[in-house]
């Protein structure tokens, strides 16, 4: 028996160490790969965390907070999270239904009043948990382009009426951004409490995120912040690369911050740095559960509705076989493991955030520039996090 049980020991213990290793091996190939893609594409600045189980595995930072390399971008540079966002709306959402200060079966009329969309008594099935799935039956991103139009939410919230549903609510997905920011005045209604309060008290403060905020004006009081940088226009080169492809400079524009989608906090307020998000997806992962409840996770990560789109992401969509939306995440089924994932696009930024449960992993990029790079980069890195579930379940065998 103690022979057995040293026999035992000793199989974990290679299984663990080799795990590290291959671990190891993985951030020094990301770490190479991302310094590699941000070169090609000449982006000024961005962060990547890694973290595996409760600890911060890796986290690394690159270039500057803007073109002009005024300041290095390090652990603690704030950046826009755009719809990396949503997670944070929808857990409030959920920890305020569990705790049963409202029903995820409330109209949005509730609370909304002034809601109404063409079809007479449509706006009034829409529930918070179909917003929550963007399954409300709206079409996609329902006025968007008026959030560039100088419209207050409430100018824009009286043109809904205008709009005839695509489907019943729970019956197709249509993402949203506007509709998502309805969740802010149920969250309001029953907590008493201004939604940025109420992040910074129920997450931001427990979870240490010492550098996480909610608006435009936090972020622009900040001085540790990443510049948002559009792309002005790419150069040829006259250079070819090995694979016979011209070879581009991209030049890139450094802006002021867009502030439209401050105007849905919900959907895309949130500002963050790469160590308040590998704090984030600790939590997710389960390691914070007085903050985040076994059950709250549970609940924020049941597929709702399916999102077939979504399998035909470029980068993507060679490792995806299965794809929905629950409350606030992405659910993927990658190369046969599932992945709760999430993206971000705004002016000027991108971000990228994801976990795997299976494999006890989270993994957060920062960039401060509109490249679909970061897709590459992200669904290389779950590719090759998945090869080491199959290397390691081989070495256990």
């Amino acid at each position: 028996m103690f022979f057995r049980f040293i026999a035992l020991f000793f199989t974990l213990f290679l299984t663990l160490t080799s795990y590290a290793t291959d671990l190891n091996s993985l951030n020094k190939k990301l770490s190479a790969n991302i310094a590699s893609e941000l070169k090609k594409f000449s982006i000024p600045g961005a962060a990547y965390a890694i973290v595996k189980n409760n600890q911060v595995f890796a986290m690394q930072s690159f270039g500057y907070t803007d073109k002009a390399k005024s300041q290095k971008v390090d652990h603690n540079t704030v950046f826009r999270l755009a719809s990396v966002s949503k997670p944070f709306a929808a857990t409030i959402t959920a920890m305020l239904a569990q705790e049963q200060q409202l029903n995820l079966s409330d109209p949005v009329t509730k609370y909304v009043p002034n809601f109404a969309l063409a079809t007479e008594g449509a706006a009034d099935n829409i529930q918070l948990k179909h917003l929550l799935s963007h399954s409300s039956g709206l079409m996609p991103n329902s006025y968007d382009n008026l959030l560039h139009e100088n419209w207050s939410m409430e100018k824009i919230i009286s043109r809904f009426d205008r709009i005839t549903p695509i489907c019943q609510p729970a019956k197709c997905y249509g993402y949203q951004n506007i509709a998502y920011g309805f969740l802010q005045p149920a969250i309001e209604a029953v907590s008493a409490k201004s939604y940025a309060t109420l992040l910074q008290e129920r997450i931001f403060s427990p979870l240490k995120m010492a550098n996480a905020s909610v608006g435009i004006e936090v972020f622009l009081q900040q001085q540790n912040t990443a510049k948002p940088h559009i792309l002005r226009k790419r150069i040829k080169t006259g250079k070819k690369n090995s694979a016979g492809r011209n070879i581009k400079r991209y030049v890139w524009r450094t802006v002021d911050v867009d502030p439209d989608y401050y105007k849905v906090a919900p959907s895309a307020g949130i500002n963050a740095s790469i160590a308040d998000l590998s704090k984030w997806l600790i939590a997710n992962l389960g390691h914070n559960p007085e903050t985040l409840s076994p059950a709250l996770l549970a609940e924020l990560t049941t597929p709702r509705i399916k999102t077939k789109k979504d399998l035909r992401r470029r980068y993507w969509r060679k490792h995806l076989t299965d794809a929905h939306y629950g409350y606030g995440w992405r659910i993927y089924q990658f190369d046969g493991h599932p992945i709760i994932y999430h993206s971000g696009w705004v002016a000027g930024f991108r971000a990228d955030i994801g976990y795997s449960p299976e494999l006890e992993i989270g993994f957060a990029i920062l960039i401060n520039a509109e490249s679909n790079v970061i897709n590459k980069i992200s669904s290389k890195f779950w590719s090759q996090a998945h090869q080491l579930l199959v290397n390691n379940d081989k070495n256990k065998s």
